[in-house]
């Protein structure tokens, strides 16, 4: 593969990176309140990303999901429980060697909701349950919604965060939860048409992603955030990022045997219960933190999560196939 195909196939990665270092040369043209407003833009983009994952979610797919109710409380705890009690037992040591900014960027990265898309997608390769994938998936982003604040509130607040909590779930229900309803409200009537340019729509939310990636970052170098950043911390977040998603695979793959789950609800747990959503996790930092210069440092735990999540679980999806395969063909 040619580098200019690997660019364009990786081009959201690729324009990550390139936020952060047009962030670094140029900061003061993307901070908020800069020549480009994007602290106004992004929120008007984060409303129309929100509008259109409404528009994205199946009725019928959710409801065919609806009836496995031990697999959806599973997953459920994985993300909302078991996560966050990461942070209640390791978040004074996270806080003891980073920088308390993105100490709590791991903070927030473990109380995220799961992805959607990436989720259902590495299932339905691996021959999960896809209806299980899509209702837990689809669920985990709407309680997110609530879920998240909460705990940042809880988590965040016992050293840093005083944000009035009501006030952040009334502005994150108005800007995310209302779209959101709206877009599936609006499904039967214009879902086609957005299907039939998904090759438009589905970028949206990654340009988005990335204004905001750009505006955070922006701040962030502004106020200085960054000096005392060094590439060992770097270093260590990476780590941190891999160890945190390999252990919740091995304790998901575990788990699932103990529970008994059928071999297709145990890929859907797997996948559904060890993502983290960049997609929902961007957005609704802008909304939680605002304009906060910590925003930057807060966002690269998921940022570097992301990419580590989509590679192993792209791997592991891949063998299951295999090897379902070659059962199938013994059989």
């Amino acid at each position: 593969m040619t580098l200019f195909a690997l660019i364009k196939k990786e081009w959201f990665l690729v324009g990550m990176l390139l936020a952060i270092v047009l962030a670094a040369l140029l900061p003061k043209v993307g901070s908020s309140g800069g020549v480009l407003h994007l602290d106004q833009v992004t929120q008007w983009g984060i409303a129309l990303v929100f509008f259109l994952h409404g528009i994205g979610l199946s009725p019928r797919d959710i409801r065919k999901g609806l009836s496995n109710w031990r697999l959806h409380l599973f997953i459920q705890s994985a993300t909302f429980v078991i996560y966050p009690l990461v942070w209640l037992t390791l978040g004074h040591w996270f806080e003891s060697f980073l920088p308390k900014a993105l100490a709590f960027g791991f903070c927030y990265l473990l109380v995220l909701p799961s992805t959607i898309s990436s989720s259902v997608a590495m299932t339905a390769i691996a021959g999960g349950n896809v209806p299980g994938a899509i209702f837990n998936a689809s669920l985990s982003s709407v309680l997110g919604i609530f879920l998240t604040p909460l705990y940042v509130q809880l988590f965040m607040g016992f050293t840093s965060s005083h944000a009035d909590f009501s006030g952040t779930v009334a502005h994150i229900a108005l800007l995310l939860f209302v779209p959101m309803v709206a877009g599936q409200l609006l499904r039967p009537f214009i879902g086609q048409w957005v299907s039939r340019h998904k090759a438009i729509t589905g970028k949206l939310d990654k340009w988005v992603i990335l204004l905001i990636v750009y505006n955070a970052f922006c701040d962030s170098v502004v106020r200085g955030i960054w000096h005392d950043f060094t590439i060992v911390t770097l270093l260590y977040a990476v780590g941190l990022c891999a160890l945190i998603l390999v252990s919740m695979i091995a304790l998901m793959y575990f788990l699932g045997h103990r529970f008994q789950f059928h071999e297709e609800d145990q890929s859907a747990a797997l996948f559904c219960g060890t993502k983290k959503s960049l997609a929902a996790g961007v957005p609704m930092a802008k909304v939680i933190f605002g304009a906060n210069p910590m925003l930057g440092m807060l966002l690269l735990p998921i940022m570097i999560y992301h990419p580590l999540q989509i590679f192993v679980c792209a791997l592991l999806a891949n063998r299951f196939s295999k090897r379902k395969a070659a059962i199938t063909s013994v059989a």
